[in-house]
């Protein structure tokens, strides 16, 4: 063999697949390929806290909070958090949990443990519907405590000028009820968050993405014209949970209270393909922001909805569902994102690293990072984008007719819709009232001292209210 074939069968390896590099070079390589910097014209906030991560619904159970551990970990493989601002957010406080929930069911989750479920069921009065769905494990109270504080963190950040995209992934738990626990949903983020922004914004536009109707949001405002719900879900009355959210489910009956027809439903069928599930989501989102007008958006991006989920029956892929969230990202209004269902971790987490990018603006490559820790969970293909559309796949039993009949309902519900709809907050949470009326008492006592100086002022001018500007 000549020297010259020795030197030619060597190939250095590229940056980010030696050993040789510290992790932080590998993640700045990353963050030069796939050109991540900082949003132009807005700020992305993240909020996490990995206290979340580590709680545990029993070995059976479907709901794995180690998605938010997969999802954390491409997003900072990818070194995404190097363009968005990160927080930390504090639990939420019984006082907060209970702007919305009722006390004694609160005051319930706060003291229950496993050993009282298991003396409960033996007495055979467990309540407030916990159980296989809903069951007690240690740290309950804290799990609820940690998400729903990340979303009011991040709608804080909203109403505080602070963001213009917010995410909190641990959120979007929009079964939960006002006074017991559905779905494995035990406290209410959304409502707490929708709450947090009504404060400060006249009409908020929720939007849900999970395969499961949003039946606790839509309740929880049912009677108000402040906020208007828009669920694209999987219905089937008897066969697939809650049962709820038909086409002529609408809001009150009574066309005299606030909340008639501003609870808007987009019931499926499975195995809803890509194409369909975007254009249908523009027809049916589009007419809503022109006739309602909110001020604020919220979208829950559940991962059930992802073709081959657990408990899914779609079948959409990862850039299909990111497609969805860049439209509302466009509308140019403050927008707070939250995660949801999805049961199959390393395809929640697939997707929500993706919609990570999309809030940034960012095209990410493909091949994901081959630092990215726990990395063989995404084998064979070790891929952001894998085709799921195929996996386990459904057969689409949504026809054209029928989808073209849905968004014709939406526009018939939608002429029912007043576009400046009443704007006054029966409730203010007791928190912010405080500050409200610490903020009002320091203004007035600006307005007395000017006051003084301006009639000291015109004691020796020869005209009064000359000196009034």
């Amino acid at each position: 063999m000549t020297r010259t074939a020795v030197y030619n069968d060597y190939n250095h390896p590229q940056p980010g697949e030696t050993s040789t590099l510290t992790l932080d070079e590998k993640v700045s390589w990353e963050i030069s390929r796939n050109g991540i910097k900082r949003p132009k014209g807005y700020t992305v906030s993240y909020h996490a806290n990995p206290e979340v991560e580590k709680m545990h619904f029993g070995p059976k159970h479907p709901m794995k909070p180690w998605r938010l551990t997969l999802t954390n970990k491409i997003v900072l493989a990818y070194g995404m958090h190097e363009a968005m601002d990160v927080y930390l957010p504090r639990a939420t406080t019984f006082q907060e949990l209970t702007e919305y929930h009722k006390e004694d069911y609160i005051e319930f989750l706060s003291r229950v443990t496993p050993k009282d479920k298991l003396d409960l069921e033996g007495k055979g009065i467990l309540p407030y519907n916990m159980g296989d769905d809903c069951p007690v494990f240690d740290g309950l109270y804290e799990y609820c405590s940690l998400y729903s504080g990340a979303s009011l963190d991040a709608a804080r950040k909203l109403t505080n000028n602070q963001s213009d995209i917010a995410i909190n992934w641990s959120g979007g738990l929009h079964h939960a009820k006002k006074a017991e626990a559905s779905g494995f949903c035990y406290t209410n983020d959304i409502v707490l968050a929708i709450l947090q922004l009504l404060l400060y914004h006249p009409r908020v536009l929720y939007i849900d993405l999970d395969v499961h109707h949003g039946d606790g949001v839509e309740q929880a405002f049912w009677s108000t014209d402040r906020v208007m719900t828009l669920s694209l879900h999987k219905y089937d009355r008897a066969t697939f949970f809650p049962g709820t959210g038909g086409s002529d489910d609408t809001g009150p009956k009574n066309n005299a209270n606030p909340g008639a027809h501003h609870s808007l439903n987009v019931p499926l069928h499975d195995g809803i393909d890509d194409e369909s599930y975007v254009q249908l989501f523009k027809d049916v989102v589009g007419p809503c922001i022109d006739t309602y007008q909110p001020t604020a958006v919220v979208i829950q991006c559940g991962g059930d909805s992802l073709g081959g989920d657990r408990l899914g029956c779609f079948n959409i892929n990862i850039r299909a569902h990111g497609e969805c969230v860049e439209y509302a990202k466009n509308l140019g209004l403050p927008l707070l994102v939250v995660g949801g269902g999805g049961y199959t971790p390393r395809n929640v987490a697939r997707l929500w690293a993706h919609e990570t990018s999309v809030c940034l603006g960012t095209r990410l490559h493909p091949s994901l990072p081959s630092h990215t820790p726990f990395i063989e969970h995404f084998a064979p293909d070790k891929s952001l984008y894998p085709e799921l559309s195929q996996t386990g796949r459904y057969d689409n039993k949504n026809s054209d007719k029928y989808l073209r009949d849905i968004v014709t309902s939406i526009r018939e519900q939608l002429r029912y819709v007043e576009g400046n709809p009443s704007v006054q907050l029966q409730h203010v949470p007791p928190d912010l009232g405080a500050v409200r009326e610490e903020v009002e008492r320091e203004v007035e006592e600006e307005r007395e001292v000017k006051d003084f100086g301006r009639r000291r002022k015109e004691r020796g001018a020869g005209m009064r209210g000359e000196y009034a500007h």
